[in-house]
This record gives C-alpha cells, sequence and structure tokens, in this order.
C-alpha cells in the first residue's frame, strides 16, 4: 500500500516538473533515453523509476530526489489562455525595455552632443537587441516558430546595423564593400531555418521501456 502511495506522489510530481518545464512526455523520455510510454505509466502511479533515473530525473528538473518522492502540496493551474497572455505580456514589456534604453540613450546624446547626427542608429540597434529578447524567451518557452522569426530579424538586423554604421562612419564603399556583408545572412538563415524547423525529425535509438 505504501508503494503504491509512493508511485502515485512520484508520479505527480513528475507531471508537475514536467509541465512547468513545459515539456511532452515524449520529449521528457528522449531526454532520459526511455519510451513516452515508461513516462506515462510513472506518471498515472503505475510504477516507480529506478534511483538512477530518479537522480536523472532531479538533474534535469533542477530538484533533489527528496523533491521527486516527496508530497507536495497541489498548486492551481494556470490555463492555457492566461498563461499564453502573460508569456506575450511579458515578452512585450522586456522588448519595450529595449527600446526605452534606445530612447534614453537618444536623448541624452541629442541634449550632450547636439552635434552628433547619428544618435538615431540608437534605434536601429534596439531592433536586433528586441530580437535577441524574444529569441531567448521563445527558447524558454518553446516557441519553434517565434524562434525561427527571432533568429532571422537578429540575422539580418545585425548585419543591417554593421552596414549602416560603416556608412554613417565615412567608410568609401568602394573601397570597402560592405555590402557583401548580407550575403554571410545567406548561409545563417540556411542553418537557422534547418536548426529550428518544427518539421524537423530527430532519429533516436529505441527508448528502453521500465518493465
Amino acid at each position: 500500500m505504501e508503494e503504491d502511495v509512493l508511485a502515485t506522489t512520484i508520479g505527480k510530481n513528475i507531471m508537475r516538473l514536467r509541465r512547468m518545464a513545459n515539456m511532452t512526455q515524449l520529449e521528457l523520455a528522449e531526454k532520459i533515453n526511455y519510451s513516452d510510454k515508461s513516462v506515462s505509466k510513472w506518471e498515472q502511479g503505475n510504477g516507480i523509476p529506478d534511483v538512477r533515473i530518479l537522480v536523472q530525473l532531479a538533474d534535469l528538473f533542477n530538484v533533489t530526489v527528496d523533491d521527486l518522492v516527496r508530497e507536495h502540496a497541489e498548486a492551481p493551474v494556470m490555463p492555457k489562455k492566461t498563461r499564453l497572455l502573460r508569456r506575450i505580456v511579458t515578452m512585450i514589456l522586456s522588448v519595450g525595455l529595449c527600446w526605452l534604453v534606445a530612447v534614453v540613450c537618444f536623448v541624452f546624446i541629442r541634449i550632450g552632443a547636439p552635434a552628433v547626427t547619428d544618435n538615431w542608429l540608437a534605434f536601429v540597434y534596439a531592433v536586433p537587441a528586441s530580437a535577441i529578447v524574444t529569441l531567448v524567451f521563445s527558447c524558454i518557452w518553446r516557441y519553434r516558430w517565434v524562434r525561427i522569426v527571432s533568429i532571422t530579424v537578429l540575422i539580418w538586423t545585425v548585419l543591417a546595423c554593421i552596414h549602416l554604421t560603416a556608412l554613417v562612419s565615412g567608410v568609401d564603399m568602394n573601397e570597402v564593400p560592405v555590402a557583401y556583408v548580407y550575403l554571410i545572412g545567406v548561409p545563417l538563415q540556411v542553418l537557422a531555418v534547418i536548426f529550428f524547423s518544427p518539421w524537423k525529425q530527430v532519429h533516436l535509438p529505441a527508448r528502453r521501456e521500465k518493465p
């Protein structure tokens, strides 16, 4: 009877931590090299992972083994729409912070060095900075399409920043063809699409199933 209670507790904890990490059962199974059927069985309380797997799960979720085997108070599950809305708001506020910094830089340069006429570049640099912010959040929240868009914007705006900075710096485009820098973006874009493509399938060895 105690073993059944322990199995149920461990299963609930695995499910809770997996959902907090925004992982599917299949994704968790791939990370520990087991089948998704085993993960499903554990979460249903129909089996207990061995000690080695418990240690592996604890390392993966950055918790202790005790956190996996101890009963926790049930936290209210946030509705998907509410969670998505909060994430969108968080991302917008973070991107807005990048533009606030750009505005502050623009204003202070305008006040402190009125002779400088290239302070508009602060807004240009804010674009790749915003792309980095959205890329970080999309990697954390596992939004693959947002990652592709973010990395695309990041690649081309960084190259555009290099080009524009060279222009305002007075670089002679006849002597130094800075525009060729955009050629770097082509292979980077192809690699980004391949790496982050949602249809990419990774073929791994057959997963072990917990007896």
